[in-house]
């Protein structure tokens, strides 16, 4: 995939950075709420927009949306604990998993298929580095097991994962889209 202009590039960035300030209140959304897309973020991020920097910003935003969420909305802060700085790395896999790909995608099934099944490999990796610190490092568990945490990660895992390939194949699709949609214009033209 060939690098994106500035204004499209800067048109992702907002657009994700919009989804996650929509999204991360709620982690497995209701009625009235979508799931959180945090997840999605990072790896669509690293797939399209790919540099450091943006990466950097998103986890600050990820970071500074939940410091609101908690001091300024009410929400409960069980999640925060020392565990919490495992996100860091739990969000890179995501980033540097969709940009390990980007070089390889293409706007035809096989790009398309590979770039999602890349997002399940590091979805899944993601989900048990975030999820295997808060249970193991969190303190919230004071005698923590091995069966109590493979029930857990049963549990939320498979929702986390479900969650973020929903938004990473929604997104592949409008790629799909935008890319037919170019070529069906250039072939009129």
């Amino acid at each position: 995939m060939k690098p994106l202009s500035r204004s499209i590039h800067l048109g992702l960035l907002g657009t994700f950075a919009a989804l996650m300030v929509a999204t991360r209140f709620h982690h497995f959304g209701d009625a009235l709420h979508l799931p959180d897309a945090s997840m999605a973020v990072f790896f669509l991020g690293g797939l399209y927009l790919r540099g450091h920097l943006p990466f950097v910003g998103l986890l600050a935003l990820a970071v500074v949306i939940d410091w609101a969420a908690i001091e300024l909305a009410g929400v409960s802060d069980f999640c925060v604990t020392p565990a919490y700085a495992f996100l860091l790395p739990a969000y890179a896999v995501l980033w540097y998993g969709g940009r390990a790909w980007a070089p390889r995608m293409s706007p035809d099934w096989r790009g398309l298929s590979g770039a999602l099944l890349v997002a399940l490999v590091c979805a899944l990796l993601s989900f048990a580095i975030s999820n295997g610190a808060f249970y193991w490092l969190g303190g919230r568990y004071p005698q923590p097991e091995w069966s109590q945490y493979f029930a857990r990660v049963w549990q939320w895992g498979p929702l986390f994962v479900r969650i973020t390939l929903v938004y990473v194949a929604s997104a592949l699709l409008a790629h799909a889209l935008v890319v037919m949609a170019r070529r069906r214009r250039a072939i009129g033209a």
